[in-house]
C-alpha cells in the first residue's frame, strides 16, 4: 500500500451524480479525485494516464460498461483497484461485477462514511462490500437448491468438486463465501490458522480468483455453501 491521499476516479455517465460523487469525495479527508469520466472507455483512458489507487464506478454506462471496464482495468492495471457505485443492487449485477474483479460493490445510497470506509479497504486489500450486499451473498448461498423430482434416483456419491477443489478446500470456501475470517474458520474446522492459510492459498489458486470478493461469487457460482 502507498502512503499519501487515496486517488481515486470518478465514472457515471450521468452529469449531476457524477458531478455530486467528485464534490462528495472532495470533502472527504485522505482522498484525492485525480479524474472523472462519463463512460468505461474514458475510464480506461483516465486510468492509463493517472494510475489511480481506485476507480468508483457505475455500471450502465455507454460505449463500454462498468462491468466490461472493471475487467480490462483489471486486466492491464491491476495496481487499480474497482469499487463499483450503483443504482443497481440485483443479483446479476452484483455478480457479474465481482466475477469481473471488483473488489467493493456499494448502492448509491451508500453515505460518504460508507464509500470513503470501502475505498481505503480496497486499497488496503480488503473487500469493500456494504453490509446489505453481503446479506445478500449469504443469503443466496443458503437459499435451498432445488428438489430433486420424487421419482428420481438417490444419489449415490457426491458431485466432482469444480477445478480439482479437495473437500477441505471447499469447505474454507464455504466458510469464506459465509463471512468468517481466518481465525473462525479455523476455530470452525478444529485446525490452525496456518493451516486455514494454506488451504486458501492453494483453492485461490486452483479457481484462479484473487480475493474473498471473488471467491465469493466463485461459490455462488459453483453451489458451494456451507452445508451443501
Amino acid at each position: 500500500m502507498t502512503d499519501g491521499p487515496i486517488r481515486v476516479v470518478v465514472a457515471d455517465d450521468q452529469t449531476v451524480v457524477r458531478e455530486g460523487i467528485v464534490m462528495l469525495l472532495g470533502l472527504l479527508p485522505g482522498i484525492t479525485v485525480v479524474g472523472s469520466a462519463p463512460d468505461g472507455e474514458e475510464a480506461l483512458r483516465l486510468v492509463a494516464e493517472h494510475a489511480p489507487d481506485v476507480v468508483l464506478m457505475d455500471l450502465r454506462m455507454p460505449r463500454c460498461d462498468g462491468v466490461e471496464a472493471t475487467r480490462r482495468i483489471r486486466a492491464e492495471h491491476p495496481g487499480t483497484e474497482v469499487v463499483v457505485l450503483t443504482t443497481y443492487a440485483d443479483d446479476d449485477s452484483l455478480f457479474s461485477a465481482l466475477q469481473a474483479g471488483a473488489r467493493g460493490f456499494l448502492t448509491k445510497d451508500a453515505g460518504a462514511e460508507e464509500i470513503a470506509r470501502a475505498v481505503a479497504d480496497v486499497r488496503s486489500g480488503a473487500a469493500g462490500l456494504s453490509p446489505q450486499v453481503q446479506l445478500r451473498l449469504l443469503e443466496r448461498l443458503s437459499e435451498p437448491k432445488q428438489a430433486e423430482p420424487e421419482h428420481a434416483p438417490a444419489p449415490t456419491r457426491r458431485p466432482a468438486l469444480p477445478d480439482g477443489l479437495t473437500q477441505r478446500e471447499a469447505e474454507v470456501l464455504a466458510l469464506i463465501a459465509a463471512g468468517l475470517s481466518n481465525a473462525e474458520i479455523a476455530e470452525r474446522l478444529f485446525v490452525s490458522p496456518a493451516t486455514v492459510k494454506t488451504h486458501i492459498n492453494n483453492l485461490f489458486a486452483k479457481t484462479a480468483v484473487r480475493d474473498r470478493a471473488q471467491a465469493v461469487a466463485y461459490a455462488f457460482r459453483h453451489g458451494i455453501s456451507d452445508g451443501s
